[in-house]
Formats: structure tokens, sequence, C-alpha cells
């Protein structure tokens, strides 16, 4: 009996997949691929079922002759395993992202010089899209959203994470996929609400001025429109009165980690360096801070991230390490090392040493001047989290300066809007159903 191989990435059967299902019995035994859930996340299918219980739920659908295992979004290894016969899915990939799927299957079928694809009209029906939609709304509940940092730091190499200030913003980091030069799909993992950022766009300086309660409507704008995990930059922590409350108020709406770090007094943005006065809290006083907002965690999800500012400061290696050593002993969950200069060396030499006497602690970095490191060299280093902390604001503020520039000197919008994108391209982000 021929072969006929199709590939589920959901944790829920509905009616478009046993619409496909039916269509491959036409054609011999049904054999369906069970995507890891690190595969599964580069479909922005983050699970919400183990994948034994999805394995399960495919076992048990009357059409499927057996279940295995794909441990990548690529057929390749599929094709050398399998030889299918056939290969059927969906003729919704024939656009997006997904266009590069259908450009590997038809590359393996001529490397095999055998098989064929068929493709099945996409069900677009109210079932289909309500299913789509309460995975989605499952996703972005705060008891979902909240855990899939610590998750995804088990599953994925490197978490990359991008700079978010509003809902549309969110909304790019949310649905900016490409392909990958070295195959799959790319995407960010995880968003940042910096600091920094959210003050710039209020107009205002990033000196701890704009208050918990305004950042929360930040997040509470992004939060309403995406289901990807959120880091909150949260400055110093403030008193520790104050930041223990403010732990259970991020930890109750669903915020992954907030990241504080170790400065006392008024706060100033660490671009600055020893340029205006800083001063650096000690480790018994942020180490103290640390763990009173360990204690006032009601779930063992959220995580609270130590950022180290001795490099920024000039303090040395010695003291980075020997605060970082105290920080993860007082219950930090990450340390995040920082430096203003271009050159790495420093921020490698500290993780080399962290990682050689800590294999466990999640590590982060911040490459705005440091940024001719790629990714998969972090990695190497042990960095778990690479956080691109203000390229959305820093590119939006210089394409609108020179938008209202340009109006101004021909009074008229008509010779800026050659580097306008259509608004059509824009509102397509955003979700027009409930």
């Amino acid at each position: 009996m021929s072969v006929v191989y199709t590939c589920f990435c959901t944790d829920i059967i509905h009616e478009g997949h046993r619409n496909l299902l039916h269509e491959a019995q036409k054609y011999g035994e049904v054999v369906v691929g069970a995507l890891t859930d690190a595969a599964m996340i580069q479909f922005d299918r983050f699970p919400t079922i183990s994948f034994a219980e999805r394995r399960k739920l495919l076992e048990e659908l009357p059409e499927v002759s057996r279940v295995i295992v794909q441990d990548e979004i690529f057929y390749d290894k599929v094709f050398d395993a399998l030889h299918p016969d056939y290969i059927i899915h969906g003729d919704n990939w024939k656009e997006g992202p997904l266009q590069e799927l259908r450009r590997n299957v038809l590359d393996n079928i001529a490397r095999a010089e055998a098989g064929e694809l068929i493709e099945v009209p996409y069900t677009w029906s109210e079932e289909v899209r309500k299913t789509d939609s309460r995975m989605r709304e499952k996703l972005a509940m705060p008891e979902f959203r909240r855990g899939r940092l610590r998750k995804l730091l088990q599953i994925s190499p490197l978490v990359k994470t991008l700079e978010v200030h509003s809902g549309l913003t969110g909304l790019i980091a949310e649905k900016t996929i490409i392909p990958s030069k070295r195959g799959g799909l790319k995407q960010y993992d995880a968003m940042w609400v910096s600091s920094l950022c959210d003050s710039t766009v209020k107009g205002k300086p990033d000196i701890e001025l704009v208050d918990m309660s305004s950042r929360l409507r930040t997040v509470d704008d992004v939060m309403e429109v995406t289901t990807k995990p959120i880091i909150l930059d949260g400055d110093t922590g403030g008193l520790v009165e104050h930041f223990v409350y403010n732990v259970r108020t991020m930890e109750r709406i669903g915020i992954s980690a907030v990241i504080i770090e170790d400065k006392t007094g008024l706060k100033k943005n660490s671009l600055f360096g020893t340029e205006v006065a800083q001063t650096q809290a000690s480790i018994e006083e942020f180490c103290a801070k640390i763990t009173a907002g360990k204690r006032a965690q009601r779930t063992e999800e959220f995580m609270i991230i130590a950022r180290i500012e001795s490099l920024i400061l000039e303090k040395g290696m010695e003291d980075a390490l020997a605060r970082a050593r105290a920080y993860v002993s007082a219950g930090a969950d990450g340390i995040m090392i920082h430096s203003r200069k271009k050159d790495p060396a420093e921020i490698f030499e500290f993780c080399d040493t962290f990682r050689s006497e800590d294999k466990a602690t999640p590590l982060v970095v911040v490459p705005t001047t440091f940024n001719s490191v790629y990714e998969e060299e972090w990695a190497k280093h042990g960095v778990n989290i690479v956080i691109y902390a203000n390229q959305l604001t820093r590119s939006a503020f210089p394409a609108m300066q020179d938008t209202a520039a340009e109006i101004l000197k021909n009074g008229r919008a008509l010779e800026a809007d050659g580097r306008l994108m259509p608004f059509h391209d824009i509102i397509t982000l955003i979700d027009d159903e409930l």
C-alpha cells in the first residue's frame, strides 16, 4: 500500500484536519508526523499540552495508521526514513513564510525522483476559526503566558527577545517570521518592555519617572493582542516594600520575568556609564531585594533576573562575578550582564567564567553596543536570552522625523509617500475578529 504522509502542528483536532485525513485515506496508508515541542515553536504554535498527549491525540484518530516523531519542520529526514509516495497538505502554505516548507517538500521529491505532493483546499469554516481563536486565547491567558519563558529556556538554545512599546510593536514582534538561511523559519520568542523605550515614547526621561502603573498599562496593551512571553524592565525595582507588591501584580497579570538592576538612588540610563553619578547597591542590599521578591511570589513560573552593573560602572570583573554568585544564592532566576563597550571581550569573559561555575542559571545579554556578535556565538558562550532592547524605537524615530520634515519642505505629503508603508499592509497585522 502507498504511504501518505502529513504533519500536524496542533493541540486540537478540528474539521480541517479531519477533511485532510479523509482525503489522505484515498491514496493509501496514512502516516502522521507529530512535531516535537522544539519544532512546534517555529510555527508560532507553542504547545499547551505535552508531546505525549499530542501523539496520543493523533494515534486515536481512525484515519491514522501510525504516528512518527518529526523533530524538524523541514521534511528531509521524513523522506530519508519513510520514502513517502504522497505528501498531503492544505493549500494555505502557498503564501507567506510557510512557502519555504512547501519548497522543501518539492525539493525532496525532485531529489528522490519519487513521490507526489497533494494540496487540499484549506478548510475555512466557523468551527475552524473558533478553534484557532480559542487556541490563541488560551496562549494569551496569564496562567499559560507566564510560564512560557521557563519552558522556552528548556526547549530553545537561545531565546530571541525584541523590544516592544505598544500593541502595534507587539504585533510586529509576534508576527514577524522569515525563512532561515540554514533551513526552517525564524521568529522572535519573547518581548521586552523597556523602561527606556516606554519613557521615550511618552516623551519622558529614563529616570523611573514613568511609574509602574503606567508601565503596566503598556504591558496590558501588548498583552491584549499578543501571546508571546513578556520580560519587563523593572529598573532598580524601587523600594523593597514596593517591589514585593509589584512582583505579585506582574505575576498575576502574566508577565514571565522582571529584570532589576543593582543600582540605588536616582536611576540614570546605563549607557551614560560613569559620565553621570550612578550608585551601585551593596551586595547585601540587592540580595535582600531579590529574596524579598522571591518570597512574595505565589507561583514557581515567574522569574526575577538580576542585572549586574559592575562592568558599566568600571568596578571590574571580580566584582561582577562575586555579585553574580551572591545574587544566584539569594534566589535570582537568572543573571543579566551588561557593558557599554563595543568590544564584547569582557562580556565573553564574564559568561565563560560564570558558566564554568554555574551550568544551570540562565544568562541574559543586551547587545546594544556590542552588537556585532551573532546569536550562535552567544549560545556558545552559554547565553540563554538575547534582548534587542531598543531597536524598534530607534528605527521609528528617524523615519518619523524625516517624514515630518519632508512634508514641511514640500508643503504637501506626496513626496513623502514613497517611503511610507501602505496602511493596508499595517492593518493586516491587526485581527479584526473577536
